[in-house]
């Protein structure tokens, strides 16, 4: 009896530990890639309680939420040959948990790589004015090379995002510069516009004042009133340059 009950206490131990390797609860964002004697069965297992067979299956959890991977800043020499500092962010996850274990040793040790070499030879192809004007278009740009790269990895890359562009202090001069030089330019062509403006609206004032002398007087008048309104010592009568070489030419007559 003795050693009957020691066989069954060992089995039941063994069972124990058996079955402790064997059950699995995967979580609900969670894939089980399963090997059976080193070949990898065709379905990960899904949510839940899963039962494999222990040692001849072996169970690796793949996570399937989105993955933030910080891109550190990397030199670059852009188009027009500035050098900056270019950092970024990259938003990516599992979709196929076999392909992730299967076709790459480290997937978020590999993305993080592509993504840094992409950011600096995507960015050398462009100008400095486009990566801070077109930062949309340099987005869409890295999503589409990274996704088409990470695909056989069973990866898809959602989201990347430039986070910060440094500029040189010196290039940084010349754009305040440049600012302010086309600033500058665009208050001449403005004022240069009014001037245009309002010499179109004299001209046509005149010609309605050279068809009723009359309106001249008016204005006169109104102009007084004008100056009337406020406490002033000094009122000024404006009069026309025609009276004036009138007056001038019967001085000389006599």
């Amino acid at each position: 009896m003795d050693f009957v009950t020691i066989v069954l206490g060992v089995a039941i131990i063994i069972f124990l530990i058996w079955l402790s390797n064997s059950v699995y609860v995967i979580k609900e964002w969670e894939r089980g890639v399963v090997l059976r004697l080193g070949r990898m069965l065709p379905e990960a297992k899904g949510a839940g309680l899963q039962l494999v067979f222990f040692p001849i299956d072996k169970l690796t959890r793949i996570s399937l939420r989105i993955e933030t991977l910080d891109v550190p800043p990397q030199d670059v020499i852009t188009r027009d040959n500035v050098s900056v500092k270019v950092n970024a962010v990259c938003y990516f996850r599992v979709v196929d948990a076999n392909l992730a274990l299967s076709q790459v040793q480290n997937y978020l040790y590999a993305t993080s790589q592509l993504a840094q070499t992409t950011l600096r030879s995507l960015i050398g192809q462009f100008e400095l004015d486009s990566i801070l004007s077109e930062r949309e278009k340099v987005n869409a740009k890295l999503q589409q090379i990274l996704d088409q790269d990470t695909e056989p990895w069973g990866i898809k890359v959602t989201k990347v995002e430039v986070k910060q562009v440094d500029i040189p202090e010196n290039m940084q001069r010349a754009i305040a510069r440049q600012a302010e030089a086309e600033r500058e330019r665009r208050a001449k062509v403005i004022a240069a516009e009014g001037e245009f403006q309002a010499s179109a609206k004299l001209s046509e004032a005149a010609a309605v004042l050279q068809k009723e002398p009359t309106a001249i007087q008016l204005r006169y008048l109104q102009t007084l009133v004008e100056i009337g309104v406020e406490k002033n010592t000094t009122v000024v009568f404006p009069l026309p340059v025609d009276i004036i070489s009138q007056w001038m030419k019967a001085l000389e007559k006599k």
